[in-house]
């Protein structure tokens, strides 16, 4: 069983192809299912954010896992096979597991530190458990890589020397806005929207927007910031819309309305930032009237997560007819909730995921301040965690030919006791029969005591698994049979669900 990553983000792919890969509801599904009942793969989570759709699975083999992942991805997002080859990365073993753990890091991120993947990959963990498609592989190295996420970011405080997305994003948007901190015009040396550091109050829909990195005093009162007096639209109410309520309201807007199509999802929402801040006004209100706020606020947040446009041109022009003060479109989705049309209305201006990209790959943002010395210590505990779950995973997959030697070593014993008992003297005690038996089987366990801990030892060299075939040769052992799986835990849910297809 290998592990292998197949995948493509903001740093291989334009916008417009992510947003076509995206795998959202029903078609991940109905891909991850596939992927598991193929040949080749046994288990599979998928990592989908705003700016990667990566796929981590335990494969039979390299070549017939990647090519029964790439071409279920291409069948599901139909993306010709061709084109996304073009901008798919593959990793493999050592390396896929050092990427997840840095993307769990926040290290590969758009912007780098953001703690919101990290609730991410708990999410998709999650997700592939309570579907099948995650089993003991995937499931051992998906919570190592949470534990390695929450080191880097309490050893190291990398997301305090950076940013998040949402304030990333608006950092971008402030341009457009024309606002600086003190809400005068803005200048070059204060473009730049602080990221949120509080944590909201236990039970608010904001509490699980800041990735559980950390903890906090509550969340404290607003002070007149970068978007002092602005009139903000959310659209949507799950973890990156609360992480922008939040941020929105930390730095000074006035008035945050929330829209959801859950109803009491957007009203609780809102709740929770009128007991947060005593000079935010906050209401929610249905989401298919969330077009007729549009002729009221400055700044509009959107991440639904909709499979098809939120706010289309024609819905935007009509709503703000005759308006003489811009319009900000923030939109964090993927795929993207605004229609890219209203680009071209008058006082209108959108940000969205292709333009922080931008913003990301030149650094025109500015702000994060200095990051080198956490972003070494970050990359130093991801190759420490690396070189430690290759050790203990080693170790765990060498387990079954090990017990399958230590097993017909036992079935010998037993078989040579048995022919001896029957060749003694009738006159031979009960007692003397049992120290006979406990004689040979303590010259059968201190014969293969050094050995079996050798071959453990030696399993996490670069060729350990060299050592470990060697033993199944030598004697013809078996590690699949059902005593040797389960000593090593058994195979794993996905595993089984793929033997039964079979």
């Amino acid at each position: 069983m290998s592990v292998l990553a197949v995948g493509l983000s903001h740093r291989s792919s334009p916008v417009a192809l992510l947003e076509r890969v995206a795998l959202n509801g029903e078609a991940r599904t109905k891909a991850v299912g596939e992927m598991v009942g193929s040949d080749s793969v046994n288990e599979v989570m998928v990592v989908s954010t705003c700016n990667r759709t990566e796929v981590y699975a335990d494969v039979e083999a390299f070549h017939g896992g990647v090519a029964a992942i790439t071409e279920l991805l291409s069948w599901h997002s139909g993306v010709p096979l061709g084109e996304l080859s073009e901008h798919l990365y593959v990793h493999y073993e050592d390396r896929a597991v050092q990427h997840l753990f840095s993307v769990t890091c926040g290290l590969d991120s758009m912007v780098v530190g953001e703690g919101q993947i990290l609730g991410q990959v708990r999410d998709a963990l999650k997700e592939g458990q309570d579907t099948g498609s995650v089993g003991r592989v995937l499931n051992d190295l998906g919570q190592r890589a949470l534990r390695v996420g929450k080191r880097a970011h309490t050893e190291t405080h990398l997301d305090h020397a950076g940013a998040d997305m949402v304030s990333f994003g608006l950092t971008v948007a402030a341009r457009d806005l024309g606002l600086g901190p003190t809400g005068a015009d803005e200048t070059t040396a204060d473009r730049t929207v602080p990221a949120v550091g509080a944590v909201p109050p236990v039970g608010c829909p904001m509490s699980a927007s800041a990735g559980d990195t950390g903890d906090g005093p509550g969340l404290a009162r607003p002070s007149r910031g970068p978007l002092s007096g602005l009139r903000v639209l959310v659209l949507g109410a799950g973890s990156m819309s609360a992480l922008s309520a939040n941020t929105v309201s930390r730095q000074g807007a006035a008035t945050v309305v929330v829209a959801n199509r859950t109803p009491e999802r957007a009203a609780r929402l809102a709740e929770c930032l009128t007991e947060a801040y005593d000079t935010v006004r906050s209401r929610s209100v249905p989401f298919a009237d969330a077009a007729g706020v549009l002729a009221d606020v400055d700044l509009v947040i959107s991440c639904t997560g909709a499979q098809g446009l939120v706010l289309t041109a024609d819905a935007v022009a009509e709503a703000t007819a005759g308006r003489t003060r811009p319009l900000v479109f923030l939109d964090l989705a993927l795929p993207r909730d605004i229609d890219p049309a209203v680009r071209d209305l008058p006082g209108v201006r959108l940000v969205d995921i292709e333009d922080l990209r931008l913003a990301a790959a030149t650094g025109s943002a500015g702000g994060g301040g200095d990051r080198s010395g956490a972003l070494t210590l970050v990359r130093g505990i991801v190759d420490e965690e690396v070189t430690e779950f290759r050790t203990v995973r080693r170790a765990n997959q060498v387990t079954p030919t090990v017990v399958a030697l230590r097993s017909q070593a036992r079935d010998v014993v037993e078989a040579e006791l048995s022919r001896l008992h029957g060749r003694l003297p009738d006159d031979i005690d009960d007692r003397t029969r049992e120290e006979i038996t406990r004689a040979m089987r303590r010259v059968a366990d201190k014969l293969l005591h050094r050995p079996t801990v050798r071959v453990k030892e030696l399993a996490a060299a670069p060729d350990g698994e060299s050592y470990e075939a060697a033993l199944r040769q030598l004697f013809d052992l078996d590690p699949k049979t059902p005593e040797a799986l389960t000593a090593s835990g058994g195979p794993s849910t996905a595993a089984r669900s793929a033997q039964e297809k079979a």
